[in-house]
C-alpha cells in the first residue's frame, strides 16, 4: 500500500513540474515584447490560364511590415516568406489583384501590419501560335577568292507562341551566330534558335542544323589576254 501511494505521488509531482514548465513557456512568450520589421518577399503566381499571356512588367517582390515576438521575427528571412497570388480567374485585358494577408506565408504568431503595394495590375492578352521560317544568322565573310553560295536549315520552320499582338508581326526566327569568317569549304553547324522578344517563345524546334555552301569564286577574265579576232594582226590599232 505504501509503495502504491509513493508511485502515485511521484507521478503527480512529475505532472505538476511539466505543467509548470509549460505555463512558464507560454507566459514568457506572452510577456515577450513585440516588434515590427519590414521584409521584401518574393511573389509567386499560380493558376495563370494557359490561353493568356501577361504582357506588362510586374515587380517580383512586395514589401510587407510584420509585427510579433522578436525571437520569431529574427527567424524570418525573405527566403522563407512568400506572397502567393492566384490568377486562375484572370481574363484578357486589365486584371487587378489585391494582396491580402492571407496570401502571405507567415507564422501564426506574426501579424501583418502593411503590404506595399497592396494591389497589382496585370495586363493579359490571348496566347497565339504561328509557324515561321528559320533564317541563319551568318557573321563574317570567307577569305578572298571564296563566297557564300547559299545557306539552309533543317528543319527550316519553327512553331512560336506569344501574345496575339506580337505574334502577328513576327515573320521569321533567327539562329544564334554562325561564323563564316575564314571558311573555304561547305560546312554544317547545329545551332540554337533565338527569339527577338522575351514574350515570344519557341515551342519547337529549339535547335536547327545550318548548312552553309562555300564556293571558290571564278576570277574575272582579262580582256588583254584574249586571242585576236579574225582579220586582226598584232600591232594593229
Amino acid at each position: 500500500m505504501i509503495r502504491f501511494v509513493t508511485e502515485h505521488f511521484w507521478l503527480k509531482v512529475s505532472a505538476l513540474v511539466l505543467a509548470a514548465l509549460m505555463w512558464t513557456v507560454v507566459t514568457s512568450q506572452r510577456r515577450e515584447r513585440t516588434f515590427e520589421r519590414s521584409f521584401d518577399i518574393p511573389i509567386t503566381l499560380v493558376g495563370v490560364p494557359r490561353d493568356l499571356v501577361i504582357t506588362n512588367t510586374i515587380d517580383d517582390t512586395v514589401n510587407v511590415r510584420l509585427r510579433g515576438p522578436l525571437s520569431v521575427l529574427r527567424s524570418l528571412t525573405s527566403q522563407n516568406l512568400e506572397a502567393t497570388l492566384d490568377l486562375s480567374t484572370a481574363r484578357a485585358g486589365r486584371y487587378d489583384v489585391f494582396i491580402r494577408p492571407q496570401a502571405l506565408t507567415v507564422p501564426q504568431e506574426i501579424e501583418v501590419v502593411s503590404i506595399d503595394p497592396a494591389k497589382l495590375a496585370f495586363r493579359f492578352e490571348p496566347r497565339r501560335q504561328k509557324i515561321v521560317p528559320i533564317r541563319a544568322f551568318l557573321v563574317g565573310a570567307p577569305p578572298a577568292g571564296f563566297a557564300v553560295a547559299s545557306e539552309s536549315s533543317v528543319p527550316k520552320e519553327a512553331l512560336i507562341t506569344g501574345p496575339a499582338s506580337l505574334i502577328r508581326d513576327v515573320s521569321e526566327v533567327t539562329t544564334e551566330r554562325v561564323i563564316v569568317t575564314g571558311r573555304t569549304s561547305t560546312f554544317r553547324s547545329p545551332v540554337a534558335l533565338v527569339s527577338d522578344h522575351p514574350l515570344v517563345r519557341l515551342v519547337e524546334p529549339t535547335n536547327t542544323q545550318v548548312t552553309v555552301e562555300i564556293v571558290a569564286e571564278t576570277p574575272p577574265s582579262d580582256p588583254d589576254s584574249a586571242p585576236p579576232g579574225p582579220g586582226t594582226t598584232e600591232g594593229q590599232q
